[in-house]
């Protein structure tokens, strides 16, 4: 027979299982009303799925944070190429870089909020921050390591520079592409969720801590089970992309992405 835990799809559902048992242990051991059990809060799903308000609360966040990654997507990947190709360009943005990287993107908030106020504009920011750094790293290492013997017979065939970039440079920096894709994708979903609980309007975050001034333990939780089934299905649909796209990419890029 074969072992289940080949089967892909099969080992997250087994941890997640395990998960809830020992929440529903923990729970009933603690007895505290901070701490529903994980059947009390999967009760409170279909409530929370069927309010006209939280539904809009999802598809806000939903909203904010595809807008956000798209945008950084359609900055990152441009600069992050041509730093890979261009010493001057990196010598330019890497300082630049090097200073914004370590700052939690949350902390920006307050400074956003007096440029642009607490509507959309501030809270997609912080999205577009967060996502921005690491695809512009992972393209940026993507398009250094195209070999030079590639670039070089591109030009022997009549190719100019905006050529090479896009029909060499781009393809062969994909796989890497990628990789800060995802990493992207969770980093998008934590900036959304932190933005919106500085920012308490329309977003799953203004649900998460409505609940918690309320004392709405079972919705608090649930709440965070919800993020948290998001993350894993746009996770599992960004993987079928993958494989899609760059099904085609070495070993080494196959590791790296399954390990982001």
């Amino acid at each position: 027979m074969k072992n289940l835990t080949a089967i892909p799809g099969v080992p997250p559902l087994i941890a997640c299982f395990a998960l809830l048992v020992a929440w529903e242990i923990g729970g009933r051991i603690m007895a505290l009303d901070s701490l529903p059990t994980a059947i009390e809060t999967l009760r409170d799903l279909p409530a929370i799925l069927t309010d006209p308000r939280s539904l809009n609360d999802i598809l806000s966040s939903i909203r904010r944070m595809v807008i956000g990654f798209v945008l950084a997507f359609l900055f990152a990947v441009p600069v992050g190429l041509m730093m890979g190709r261009s010493k001057k360009v990196a010598a330019f943005f890497n300082p630049l870089f090097m200073v914004i990287y370590p700052v939690p993107k949350a902390a920006l908030m307050p400074i956003i909020m007096l440029w642009l106020g607490i509507g959309e504009a501030s809270k997609t920011l912080v999205i577009f921050l967060g996502v921005t750094l690491p695809l512009i790293y992972h393209t940026y290492q993507g398009a250094k390591a195209v070999g030079e013997k590639l670039l070089w017979s591109g030009a022997a065939m009549g190719m100019n520079a905006r050529e090479r970039l896009l029909r060499i440079v781009l393809p062969a920096a994909l796989p890497e592409i990628m990789v800060g894709c995802r990493t992207g994708l969770v980093l998008a979903l934590i900036t959304m969720v932190t933005s919106e609980m500085i920012v308490r309007q329309a977003g799953i975050g203004n649900l998460l801590f409505n609940s918690l001034d309320l004392a709405q333990y079972h919705t608090v939780y649930a709440t965070i089970v919800i993020v948290g089934v998001l993350g894993f299905v746009l996770d599992l649909i960004f993987e079928r992309f993958r494989n899609v796209v760059v099904g085609w990419a070495d070993p080494v890029h196959q590791i790296a992405v399954g390990s982001a």
